[in-house]
Formats: structure tokens, sequence, C-alpha cells
């Protein structure tokens, strides 16, 4: 629903949204208005004690300040668990009922600073069990007002407080004006800047130079464009999240489309390679997985990795091998080396030198596949993540790509220029003229790889590339078909990352506006079943919406709901953008993962508690399968290395055996 208005400015909170909050502060202070009633009953006549005067005014006046607390906290409870969250109408009397509320904060200062003036007061002689009571009193007024503070931080919206651009009704907008359009410019310079605010903040920890400074503004503009054109507020979207994923669970069990089973039923021609494939992908994830150093090799042996790496941090680097950037004590080295099983010569170059558009790689003859692997490291600093988002929308041409670019063909470039211009891929080729090139990342080194294998592929036309869970929005389509010749990128699961592309982004933004216009539960329902279903398991709610019962053309229509939560209606928020229309054209051409595409998928009875008997299937896969984004609790740890790692030994792993029992089967010395 549209954010609270409050104190004439809009807040990133819904009135429906104190019910939770509310409920567990009412209980506090029921159990505490309690406590202080017992105990003002239990010493009534023991007040004759020095201080003792102050003291009985002091837990009579207590005991009706939390009854008055008491009273406002269930209305609030009461009238906030009304009404939708596209139906706030039943709600409309909150906003009277929270000013009270905050009201009775300012006697219940005065009280906690009564108390601790009483408490601090050395001539008091009382019980010590008042005593105690009423430090215990003190202490828990100060951490509610405290943790109150810091909640209207937390949901204090720095462009609810700016005018907006609106005019008066029966008046038409003229948004050609020059008068409006500085207008609308302000308010979304205004909007960048505070986005841009709170990146520097989160990275205020790294050095800023100018790539920084440009990153930030690009980055603060995709978020404001991204934002701009709902009044959603976060608890919004954790409930559509929430009904989004027990909606696609239903529809799991749903039968396949005959393109989708055609697509996942390949040839015996097919599934050899889909085998041949895979047991490659299983062998180089090791290179990818080791491009990410020591944090990786600790993350996977948290009990041994720290005394195994300082059993060879004292080793004197290799001189075979050219290294720059930082790595103290080799730990780095050191991981790499024990996750690959090579040994120092088998190094050509290895880079840990990180900034923004420049991350680390390392090249390296891999002796048992005959090839020279470019290891490209996915994101694991700050800086990663800025190249990340810098990449935005890069719908790229053949052409283009072969030019300079932002944030992920940046990267690529980078890397070009050291391979070719510093003569790293001429020295290993030297040595090993024989063997083949290979390229190879995960994550943003996924993505990576894919461009640099374009930039590269005119010169080395055998090259391979494997890009596992590379970011989903990096190629335009016909771009994309010619890297099926020499590129494989390997999904796991419902990755994110995979699937994470504007035009994605913005399907999933109109499909939980959508379902949460559309569902006539209370937002606290959804979010307590939600939770339950998330951590529990069971079947998913088939929650009732106001669309039921309406015929077909009507479920055609958009909600009057739905449309205005797709655009700013408080008048004390921004309209940072032209009214958009639910069926206006998209604003960002679709995008596809590189190459062809494995998908593994995993396989278990249990759906959510499924860790010792893990089963993985793997296929060929079209990229419209991954042309929205699917919600699960795992949509996170599938794009993680180590879970891809796994997933592609326990296929490999599986196909050998299957091979060893063949060949035992059909040997005929057995017989």
């Amino acid at each position: 629903m549209p954010g609270l208005v409050l104190f004439g400015r809009r807040w990133a909170i819904g009135s429906d949204d104190f019910v939770l909050p509310g409920a567990f502060e009412l209980f506090v202070r029921l159990v505490w208005w309690i406590g202080i009633l017992v105990l003002y009953a239990v010493h009534k006549g023991q007040f004759d004690c020095p201080g003792g005067g102050l003291l009985h005014s002091y837990l009579l006046g207590l005991i009706i300040l939390l009854a008055f607390i008491i009273c406002a906290l269930s209305a609030l409870v009461y009238i906030s668990m009304q009404g939708t969250i596209s139906n706030p109408g039943p709600r409309k009397s909150l906003p009277k009922i929270l000013y009270t509320r905050l009201l009775l904060y300012f006697p219940e200062f005065i009280w906690a600073v009564v108390g601790a003036v009483w408490v601090s007061d050395n001539s008091v002689q009382c019980e010590k069990t008042v005593i105690n009571g009423v430090i215990g009193t003190v202490i828990a007024s100060w951490i509610i007002i405290i943790f109150t503070i810091i909640g209207a931080v937390i949901v204090f919206d720095p462009l609810g407080g700016k005018k907006t651009f609106y005019l008066p009704e029966g008046v038409s907008r003229n948004l050609e004006s020059s008068q409006s359009g500085q207008l609308l410019y302000n308010v979304k310079s205004s909007a960048t800047r505070v986005w841009e605010k709170r990146i520097r903040l989160l990275c205020c920890c790294i050095v800023q130079d100018d790539d920084h400074r440009v990153a930030f503004t690009s980055i603060a503009e995709l978020f404001r464009n991204y934002f701009s054109d709902t009044d959603l507020v976060p608890s919004d979207i954790a409930a559509g999240l929430i009904l989004l994923h027990q909606e696609q669970d239903k529809m799991e069990n749903c039968p396949k489309e005959p393109e989708e089973v055609l697509c996942h039923s390949p040839s015996s021609l097919v599934s050899d390679d889909l085998d041949v494939e895979l047991e490659n992908a299983a062998h180089y994830m090791l290179f990818a997985a080791a491009a990410y150093g020591w944090p990786y090799y600790v993350y996977t042996n948290p009990y041994t990795a720290l005394c195994k790496l300082n059993g060879d941090c004292c080793r004197n680097r290799p001189t075979d091998a050219d290294i720059t950037g930082s790595d103290r004590h080799n730990f780095h080295f050191g991981a790499i080396l024990k996750i690959t099983g090579l040994q120092y010569r088998d190094f050509i170059h290895i880079s840990f030198h990180n900034k923004i558009y420049e991350i680390p790689f390392f090249v390296a003859l891999d002796h048992k596949k005959e090839a020279i692997v470019v290891a490209v490291r996915g994101t694991l600093s700050f800086e990663d993540i800025l190249t990340d988002l810098s990449a935005d929308c890069e719908d790229l041409t053949l052409e283009e790509v072969l030019e300079n670019g932002f944030g992920i063909t940046q990267a690529a470039n980078y890397i070009y220029r050291k391979l070719i211009n510093d003569g790293i891929l001429n020295q290993a080729f030297t040595i090993a003229p024989e063997y083949k090139l290979v390229i190879v990342g995960h994550s943003l080194g996924g993505g990576t790889a894919s461009i640099l294998a374009i930039m590269l592929r005119n010169s080395f036309p055998t090259l391979r590339c494997y890009a596992f869970s590379p970011p989903g929005g990096l190629l335009s389509k016909s771009l994309a078909d010619y890297t099926k010749h020499f590129i494989v990128s390997v999904i796991v699961g419902k990755d994110l990352v995979a699937r994470l592309s504007m035009p994605n982004m913005e399907d999933l933004k109109r499909r939980i506006v959508r379902i949460v216009a559309n569902c006539n539960r209370p937002k606290y329902q959804i979010l307590l079943r939600g939770c339950w279903y998330e951590v529990f398991g069971g079947d998913p709610d088939d929650f009732p919406t106001e669309l039921d019962g309406r015929n077909q053309d009507a479920l055609t229509q958009p909600l009057l709901a739905e449309e205005s939560l797709m655009v700013h209606r408080s008048p004390s928020y921004n309209a940072l953008e032209e009214e958009p229309h639910l069926n206006s054209p998209p604003q960002y051409p679709h995008l596809y993962l590189p190459g062809k595409i494995i998908h593994v998928v995993e396989e278990c009875s249990s759906r959510r508690l499924c860790s010792s008997d893990i089963k993985y299937t793997a296929r060929w896969s079209n990229e419209t399968v991954f042309s929205s984004i699917l919600i699960s609790p795992k949509m996170i740890t599938d794009h993680m290395p180590d879970v891809v790692l796994k997933a592609l030994n326990s296929l490999s792993q599986e196909h050998a055996s299957c091979l060893s029992c063949q060949t035992r089967e059909y040997d005929p010395s057995a017989v």
C-alpha cells in the first residue's frame, strides 16, 4: 500500500505494519503492567521509608501511564489488522491513534527520568525488592524509547518530505513546459543524490576515485529508475515475494509446455555431448572456485584451512610465475595451489590486483586436459559489487564488445589488454604450443569470461569458455546465439543471479504489485503463514483473491489498486516519472545468458530438509527458461561456488560409476 503519511511526510512503513511489532510491545507492556500492579499491591502500606513518598507517586503514575499505553496499543494493533494491502480504507483512523501513542512517549520519558533520579538517590532506603523493580522499570523504559528512535530512523524516507509534482484536478499536465521540466528534473536529481549517498555510505571503507564516483552515479540512477514508479513499502515487497513463492510452488506440478519438454528431452547424441561437457565443467569449476583464493578455501574447509595455509605461508614465491597485486603471507596463492592441485611451475601469471572494473585472474597450464586456463574471479569485494551493478543493461553486439564499455565489458577489456598487450598468452603458448585455450569464471567472473572469450575468439578459434552462474542480463539475442559454438553456461537450480536482468527485475516488480493488489488477506496473515511455510514446509496457501468470481474479460483489465501501487499517489511524495501504464512497452531490451546452457536441478524426496541424499539431474536448457526470477529459499545458495562444484562433482561421479557398471556388465572375462 502507499507509505504512511505522518507529520506531513511519507514514511517507509504501511498502516498495516503495526500488527506484529505492536502485538509484541503490547505483550511486554501487559507483563510489565501486571508486575508493577503486583509490586504496588504487595508494598502498598510500606512506603514510609526514606524516599517512599516519591516511590508511591512514581508507581501509581506508572500504573496509570501503562494503562493508557496498553489501550493505545490495543487500538493500534486492532486497526492495523483491518483491510488488505491494497485496501487501506478500514485503517484510515490509524494516524490519529498513532499520534496518540507517540504523545504518550513524552510522559513516559519524563517518568523514566524521575525513576532514574530516584534510583540514583543514595538517601533512599526502601526495600531491596522495590528498588530492583524500579531499576527494571527504568531500564525497560529506556530500551523501548531507544528502540522506537531506531525504528523511526529505519523507516525514515529521505524523499518523503519533498513536494510532489501535482497539478489541480481538471488542469492537464504539460510536461513539455520549462517549469514542469525543471521541477521534474529537480525531483529526479534529489532521488539520485539520496541513492548516491546511501551507496557511498555502504562503500565508505574503500578509497574512492573518479571511476568510483562515475559508478556511484550510474548505480544511483539505476536504483532511482527502478523504484520511482511504485509506492510499496518493504513489508509489501516481502508479502509479495511470499505469495509469489507459494503460487510458483503450486504451478510446478502443472504439465510442461510441449516446447519445453522437447528442449529437455535431447537425443542420445546430445545426451552424450552433455555427459562430456558435464565432466569438463566439473573439472574447470575447480579453477573458477580457486580464483576466489583463501576466502573460498577457508569457507569450504573451516577447521583445517588455516593450519594448511600456515604451513605454506613461509615459502618463497615461485620465480616462474608472474604475480601482481597484494597477497600477504602468500595465502591466496597457497589456496589456489591446494584447490587446483597444480604445481608452482604450472602458473604463468597471477593477478590479485582489484579495483572497480579491474578484477583478479590467473593463467595456468592444465596438463590433465592439455589446456591453458584463464580463470577470472567472481564477486568478492566492494569493487566487484560496483562492477556488477554498473552493468545494469548492456545490450551488446559483436562490434560493441570489442570497444570499451561499462561494468563487465570494461572488466573483460582490462583482462584482454593484460593477456595480449603484456604477452601473457604468447608466453603460455610458447611453453605449450599444442594446448588449447579455455576461459572459466563464476558469477561476475563467468560474465567477464564470456565477454573475454568473444574478444579472443578471432585470434583463438578453438577456444572454449565455461561460465558458471553468469549474470543473466548480458548479451543480445544475436550475440548469445553466436556464442553457442564456444561457450557453455552452467546454472544450478533457481539461481537468482542467472536470472538477474533489468527486464526480469521489472517483470518481478509488476508480478509483486499484481499479486499484492489482488490478495484480499491482511498482510500480517500473509507474513505469518509465509514464515511457517518457508521454515516448516507444507502445502502452499490457497489464498483467496479479490479477482475470484470475475469473468475472463475482467481479469485482463488492471485493477485500480494495482495502478495506485504502481504510481505514487501520496500528496507528500514524489512523482519521479510520468505515470507509466501497466501495459506500456518494456523500458529495457531482453538480454540472454551466453552460450549453450546446462541446467542442473536438485532432486530429493523432502522439499525442505534434503541435505544427506541430494541427487542432481542435468539437461540442456533454453534461454527462455531463465526469462523470469523464481522465488525460493535456495535462490541465493544455488549461486554459491561450493554448491555449483558439489552438484557438478555429483553428476560427474554418477556418470563415471554408470560407465564402470556397464563395463563390468559387458566384460567377457567376467563370464
